[in-house]
C-alpha cells in the first residue's frame, strides 16, 4: 500500500511572477538589497521545487511590502521558476521538477559536468548567489499534511540557528554525506564543518497548497531575518525542539514499490518491522521506534522513497 493519494484542497495557487523577473543582480528572479551597514548577508530562497509555492508567498511578501534590511544585505531568490510555471491544477504534484531535482545537484560533479537541463542551468546561474551568502533559508513544503519541521546538516551552527529562530519545533538532522545528491544547504562552504558559513536551513512548512504553509513560510522568514538583526525583533515562537537524526534514505528501485501500511509521515516502526517492499527488497526498521519522514506519495523509480530516522 502507498500513502493516500487523496489530494488536499488547493487553498493557495501560483501567481504570475513575471514582474519579479528583472532583479538587480544580473540574474533573473534574484533581488538584492544592501543596507550600507555592517551585518550578515542573508539569502531567502523560494521555489527550489516548482510546486512548493509557500516560499513564493513569503518571497513576494518581502518584495511587495518593500522590506529593506536595517543592517547587512538581503537577497531574495526564486529558484526553479520554469518548473513553477509548468503548474497544472489538474496535476498539481507533477511540476516538482522538469528534469533534475534542483535540490540534489549542488556538487562539482553535477555543476561542472556535461549534462544539461533546466535545473542544471538554473543551479549554475545561482552558484554565486549561494557563495555570497552567510546565512541561507531555503523554503520548502511537503506533499502530505504533516507537521512542519526544520532540516539541516548536523552542525552546531545550524542547530543553534534553528533553535534561536524558534518554530517549527521538529528538527531533522542530516549527517554530512548522507543521502543521494547534494542539496542547496550543503553547497560549498555551507556544508563544511569548518566554514565561514553562519548557518543554512531548510524549513518544511506543511502541505504544498495549504494556507497554513504559506502563513508559516512568511512568519518563519520574518523571524529568521529578525533574529539576524535585518529587521525589527518579533516573537520567535517558543518551542522545545524535538530532534530526529537521519539514519537511511531509500530510493524507489521498482515500479512495484509498496508501503506495508498507509503512511503520510511521522509514523513509527519497531525494530526490524517491515516498512515497505521495494520490488524484491524489503525495507525494514533499523532501530526501535524508527520514525519515517517524507514517504513518497507516488513512487517513481530513481526518486526518493522514504527517510528513516531515530529520535536524537
Amino acid at each position: 500500500m502507498n500513502p493516500s493519494n487523496t489530494s488536499p484542497p488547493l487553498e493557495v495557487l501560483p501567481r504570475d511572477l513575471s514582474a519579479y523577473r528583472q532583479g538587480n543582480t544580473g540574474i533573473d528572479y534574484v533581488h538584492r538589497f544592501a543596507s550600507g551597514k555592517p551585518g550578515p548577508h542573508v539569502l531567502i530562497n523560494a521555489l527550489t521545487h516548482g510546486n512548493e509555492i509557500c516560499g513564493m508567498v513569503a518571497a513576494t511578501h518581502l518584495l511587495d511590502s518593500g522590506l529593506r534590511p536595517r543592517i547587512g544585505t538581503l537577497t531574495i531568490s526564486f529558484a526553479n521558476v520554469e518548473a513553477y510555471e509548468a503548474f497544472d491544477s489538474e496535476r498539481p504534484y507533477e511540476n516538482r521538477q522538469l528534469v533534475h531535482n534542483l535540490n540534489r545537484i549542488w556538487s562539482p560533479e553535477w555543476l561542472d559536468g556535461p549534462e544539461q537541463s533546466p535545473e542544471l542551468r538554473r543551479a549554475r546561474e545561482l552558484r554565486p548567489v549561494l557563495e555570497a551568502a552567510d546565512y541561507v533559508l531555503d523554503i520548502h513544503s511537503t506533499s502530505a499534511p504533516v507537521q512542519p519541521f526544520w532540516v539541516y546538516y548536523d552542525l552546531p551552527r545550524n542547530a543553534e540557528l534553528a533553535a534561536a529562530v524558534g518554530a517549527p519545533g521538529v528538527h531533522l538532522l542530516m549527517p554530512g554525506g548522507k543521502g543521494p545528491g547534494a542539496p542547496i544547504i550543503g553547497y560549498g562552504h555551507h556544508g563544511q564543518a569548518v566554514s565561514a558559513s553562519k548557518g543554512a536551513l531548510v524549513v518544511e512548512c506543511g502541505q504544498h497548497f495549504a494556507q497554513s504553509a504559506a502563513d508559516l513560510a512568511t512568519d518563519t522568514t520574518l523571524r529568521f531575518l529578525a533574529h539576524l538583526g535585518l529587521t525589527e525583533a518579533r516573537p520567535r515562537g517558543e518551542v522545545a525542539p524535538q530532534r530526529f537524526r537521519l539514519l537511511e534514505i531509500h530510493m524507489v528501485k521498482s515500479e512495484d514499490f509498496r508501503f506495508a501500511r498507509p503512511v503520510i509521515g511521522f509514523e513509527t516502526f519497531g525494530q526490524d518491522e517491515l516498512i515497505a517492499r521495494n520490488g524484491d527488497e524489503e525495507i525494514r526498521s533499523p532501530c526501535p521506534d524508527c520514525t519515517i519522514f517524507m514517504p513518497t506519495r507516488q513512487p517513481i523509480v530513481g526518486r526518493e522513497a522514504v527517510y528513516l530516522t531515530q529520535a536524537a
